[in-house]
């Protein structure tokens, strides 16, 4: 059995302060909508990803990430620290502020954000290099994603991938013409419709068109492609299989942070040497649980909330 200390994650990437308003619809570029309800919450792909796959996993997250010496920082610590997450590896920059993102999310739980990057954009390929080796050597999955410089998740990726870690990469936000000395470190890419398109330069709206652009990404050297979809659940693209998986059908409240949560539950479920269909199916129920909730990182289940779910579905 894999216990607290086997089988460690990695998480590299961001945090921010989410300042979210739910308003009737999303305003149009000069308008105005009123009468919507105002929340903050913990964001970040990076503190989401860490959260997300502490709740569903069995081992310790190390986290690296930035804040800035504020108010925002200091309360998203607080936060972080209530979690099954090492922060040693947690750096202050005092020179910027804490990451925040302004969120718009409508009554039908589709989202606008706008994020100002702060300390997120000054973690370096130093602070990766900082942290020792034996953590690296006692982990199993390391995560990333673009909410940080680009030479930082490189450096990230080339260092887990000498410490023979499993590598995935969660492409959001979504670059034009990814470095392929970035791909060539990734084993699993994660990109959602929107950001595969724009990686592969295929239009995705369907499962067919997904598997056309995972094709591109995997002729650039990544090894395993997975594309969401939201209710039309995942495609995933290797070179042993060509497989969908279903979604499971959830009433969605706020589709916030449930990229966040498929790749948190995947990593964690990987880092388990769970069988892949399984991983699969873990990841695609810890995001349908995220929807039915409001917010990021408080939208998140356990590890419980997800077996319960998978045994009622008799998966």
């Amino acid at each position: 059995m894999t216990t607290m200390n086997d089988a460690r994650v990695i998480v590299l990437g961001s945090i921010n302060t989410d300042l979210v308003v739910k308003v009737p619809e999303l305003p149009r570029p000069g308008s105005t909508v009123i009468g919507g309800t105002f929340y903050q919450s913990q964001g970040g792909k990076g503190a989401n990803q860490a959260v997300a796959a502490a709740r569903v996993g069995r081992s310790v997250v190390t986290l690296i990430a930035a804040v800035g010496d504020d108010g925002f920082g200091r309360e998203s610590l607080a936060h972080l620290g209530q979690e099954k997450i090492d922060l040693e590896y947690v750096v202050t920059k005092p020179q910027s502020p804490s990451g925040v993102a302004l969120i718009i999310v409508d009554q039908h739980a589709e989202n606008m954000i706008a994020v100002a990057s702060g300390a997120n954009a000054l973690l370096s390929p130093s602070d990766v290099a900082a942290v020792p080796e034996t953590v690296f050597r006692s982990a199993k999955v390391f995560l990333t994603c673009l909410e940080i410089p680009v030479e930082t998740v490189i450096a990230g990726l080339k260092r887990a991938k000498e410490a023979g870690l499993i590598t995935i990469l969660n492409p959001a936000p979504a670059l034009d013409s990814p470095p392929p000395e970035m791909l060539k470190s990734v084993d699993i890419i994660t990109p959602n419709q929107s950001e595969v398109s724009r990686l592969a330069g295929v239009e995705v709206s369907d499962i067919d068109s997904a598997q056309r652009a995972a094709y591109v990404l995997r002729q650039k050297g990544v090894n395993k492609v997975i594309v969401t979809l939201r209710s039309q659940g995942c495609l995933v693209v290797d070179a042993e299989r060509t497989a969908a998986y279903p979604a499971f059908r959830v009433n969605a409240v706020d589709t916030t942070g449930a990229g966040d949560a498929f790749n948190g539950a995947l990593a964690a479920a990987l880092a388990e040497n769970q069988p892949w269909e399984k991983a699969i199916r873990w990841a695609t129920c810890a995001a349908a649980i995220s929807v039915t909730r409001p917010g990021a990182q408080t939208s998140f289940p356990t590890r419980d909330e997800v077996e319960q779910m998978l045994t009622k579905a008799g998966s």
